[in-house]
């Protein structure tokens, strides 16, 4: 037995049984600890992750596994070392300690507990993987790690999100890159009197002259509103394997292109205005003054 090789070497060296015994035990908790975690680190979790390779699992999915298995590897060591340095069984003491400590820790588990549970949610159904770009609640950025407490994900201006997995699963989450394509709409406001064919006709060509715009689906405009001061005609064109760059950077050059093309062909973009109608009664004004007066 460790425990006991241990503390005969500590009698031989001079400590009484008194000391040697319960030093003998943390020593022997140690070494074995030690050997047991880092062996099974350096074995176990390198074999874990060919597996998950061989069995074309996304990075996003096997972050959370190796976690799950170094937490294994970590428990299993400090069970074995707690038996071997003569503590008694490991599982009977922690069950002891978890059965006297629930009542305490329950209520601060329960948010700890929703964030693992909406994290394996995520993780089997997919609703984003590392790399996409996510909107939810106001908040948009692009997921950089999911783990199973929290997602962490990076906004445009470069802030980073610490994001618990709960608000993730609860609410509505908008992916606008989980397909390979995606349309883009712009609503171009044109005046009553302008030719709403020939707008629609510059709306048109200059979607099918920008290389990032698709012909098929074909690009597309539709009247959709009779504003106070505009017509409005809604563009409609898709991109391929879309990101938040190539998504803001196609829109502005085509919005602008159209803009310009409106200009040169005398097609006006109005502003919106208001009229204010009405009368002022100024009966009784008079002796209101000479009052004052």
């Amino acid at each position: 037995m460790p425990l006991q090789f241990v503390a005969d070497f500590l009698i031989d060296a001079g400590l009484g049984e008194a000391i040697a015994s319960p030093l003998g035990s943390l020593i022997t908790f140690l070494l074995v600890f030690a050997i047991l975690y880092w062996g099974g680190k350096s074995v176990v979790l390198p074999m874990v992750s060919r597996v998950l390779r061989k069995r074309g699992l996304d990075e996003h999915a096997r972050t959370p596994i190796r976690k799950m298995v170094a937490v294994l590897v970590l428990f299993a060591a400090i069970a074995v070392a707690f038996g071997m340095a003569g503590y008694g069984n490991f599982l009977t003491s922690l069950a002891t300690i978890a059965a006297a400590a629930t009542l305490a820790i329950g209520f601060a588990l329960q948010d700890v507990i929703a964030n693992f549970v909406a994290g394996v949610f995520i993780y089997t159904d997919k609703p984003f993987r590392i790399g996409d770009w996510i909107e939810w609640d106001g908040n948009a950025g692009v997921v950089e790690d999911i783990s199973l407490r929290v997602t962490r994900v990076r906004t445009f201006d470069n802030e980073l999100l610490t994001v618990p997995n709960s608000n993730l699963t609860d609410g509505v989450i908008k992916n606008p890159v989980a397909k390979e394509q995606l349309r883009l709409q712009f609503l171009f406001g044109i005046g009553y009197d302008d030719d709403i064919d020939k707008a629609t006709e510059i709306i048109i060509d200059e979607a099918e002259k920008h290389d990032e715009i698709l012909d098929d689906p074909a690009p597309s405009v539709r009247l959709t509103e009779l504003g106070d001061s505009s017509v409005g005609l809604k563009s409609r064109v898709w991109i391929d394997e879309p990101g938040r760059g190539d998504f803001v950077k196609t829109k502005g050059e085509y919005v602008k292109a159209v803009k310009e093309r409106f200009d040169e062909e005398g097609i006006n973009i109005p502003y919106p205005n208001r009229t204010i109608g009405g009368s002022l009664d100024l009966d009784g004004f008079e002796a209101v003054a000479n009052a004052d007066e």
